[in-house]
C-alpha cells in the first residue's frame, strides 16, 4: 500500500510550519540549531541534500491497524479501531549517507501516521533500550567525541574517555545498551520511543507512556557488501509484508519521565494497541518519505510532550536540518532498491 502524493503533501505542510522553531535556542548559551548542524558537518563531512543525522536510509509505507485498546489511554484517532496509512524510513545513525552498514550501528525507524487536517503523529525511534544522553550538552559532546580519526577508523580514545568521565549518565546507559545486543536485521529489531510522552484519554486523564514496536517476524540473514542490512531488508519485503505490534508501556508516578537514559521497571503494564504493517519499500526520491521531517513534536490531539529536555531541541534541530537539505540537491542514495538482487 503506497502513500499517495496528497498524503505526503499533507506531511510537508506541517514541515514548513515547523521551520519557525529553527531559530530557537536548544540548550544553554551557544546551543542553537545551527551550532548542532555545523557540528554534524564537522564530524561526518558535508553531504548536501541529506539529513544531518540518520543520513543513510530507505523509504517504506504501509498502514497501522488499531484494535481499539489504545483508546483507554489516548483519545487520538489513531487508536480507535480501524486502519491509518503510514509513511516511514529505516535508517542508520550518523551523518554519512554512504557509510558501510555495521551490525552494531544503531538503527532508526521514523514513522508518520496520516490524518485529515492536522491530526498527524510522527516519531523517530531507535533499536536501543535507552537513549545514551539526557541533555543537549551530552548529545553534542558525545557526537563530537565519536568523530573518527583518519587512518584508524575509530574515535580518539582520549576524547571518548574524557567525554565519559564528564557524563556518567552515558556510561550507565551504554552499559544497559551492551546488555541488549542488536538483532541480525531491521525486520527483527524492536524500535522504541525511549523518551516519555503523556497520553490523554477522553476523560482528560494524562498517563506517562513510552512505546515500542515489537517485531512479529525473524530477519533474513544479512547480505554481503556495504549495504548488507538494507539489502536483506529489501529482499525480505519483496517476499512478505513486515509487521510490528505497537505496545504502550504505562508509567507509574515513580518512573522517570525527563531522563531517557533511565529504563522503566520491567514489570510495568503494557497495552497492545494494534499492528503496523509495512508493504512497500523504495529508494529515497523527491515526493516520498525522503522529504518528511520526523519531528517528534508533531502530535495528534490525545498525545502531549513530557518535559524531557531532549524533545524541544530535537524538534528545532530537525527543522533546521530539513530547511537546509530542502534547498539542496542530494547525490544518489547508497541504497538503490531496484538494483538489489534477491
Amino acid at each position: 500500500m503506497m502513500i499517495g502524493a496528497a498524503a505526503v503533501g499533507g506531511f510537508l505542510v506541517v514541515d514548513l510550519g515547523a521551520l519557525a522553531l529553527a531559530n530557537n535556542l536548544v540548550g544553554p548559551g551557544r546551543f542553537t540549531p545551527q551550532v548542532f548542524t555545523d557540528m554534524f558537518v564537522k564530524v561526518f563531512g558535508q553531504h548536501r541534500g541529506f539529513r544531518k543525522n540518520h543520513a543513510k536510509g530507505v523509504v517504506v509505507s504501509g498502514y497501522f491497524e488499531a484494535n481499539g485498546n489504545g483508546s483507554e489511554l489516548s483519545k487520538a484517532a489513531l487508536f480507535a479501531e480501524g486502519r491509518t496509512p503510514v509513511a516511514g524510513r529505516f535508517s542508520l545513525t550518523g551523518g554519512d549517507p554512504y557509510v558501510a552498514d555495521a551490525p552494531a550501528a544503531a538503527r532508526g525507524l521514523g514513522l508518520a501516521f496520516g490524518f485529515p487536517g492536522t491530526q498527524q503523529w510522527r516519531m523517530a525511534m531507535l533499536n536501543l533500550p535507552v537513549f545514551p544522553d539526557n541533555s543537549p550538552q551530552g548529545f553534542f559532546d558525545r557526537i563530537l567525541a565519536s568523530k573518527v580519526v583518519p587512518g584508524t577508523g575509530k574515535p580518539d580514545p582520549e576524547s571518548m574517555s574524557q567525554f565519559l568521565a564528564n557524563h556518567p549518565e552515558t556510561t550507565k546507559a551504554m552499559a544497559i545498551v551492551k546488555q541488549h545486543p542488536p538483532t541480525p536485521g531491521f525486520a527483527d529489531s524492536t524500535f522504541g520511543s525511549l523518551i516519555a510522552f503523556y497520553f490523554v484519554n477522553e476523560s482528560g486523564t494524562p498517563t506517562p507512556v513510552r512505546w515500542s514496536f515489537a517485531p512479529m517476524q525473524q530477519a533474513h540473514p544479512p547480505a554481503s557488501g556495504d549495504n548488507a542490512l538494507f539489502d536483506a531488508l529489501i529482499g525480505q519485503m519483496r517476499s512478505e509484508p513486515l509487521r510490528w505490534r505497537l505496545v504502550l508501556t504505562v508509567g507509574q508516578p515513580s518512573d522517570p519521565v525527563t531522563d531517557a537514559t533511565l529504563p522503566w521497571p520491567a514489570d510495568r503494564r503494557e497495552v497492545d494497541t494494534g499492528v503496523l504493517t509495512l508493504t512497500s519499500i523504495e529508494t529515497e526520491r523527491p515526493g516520498n518519505a525522503r522529504d518528511i521531517n520526523f519531528d517528534p513534536l508533531v502530535l495528534p490531539d490525545g498525545i502531549e510532550p513530557s518535559d524531557d529536555p531532549l524533545l524541544s531541541p530535537r524538534s528545532a534541530v530537525y527543522a533546521a536540518s530539513f530547511q537546509q537539505r530542502s534547498k539542496q540537491t542530494p547525490g544518489p542514495s547508497a541504497v538503490q532498491v531496484d538494483e538489489v538482487r534477491q
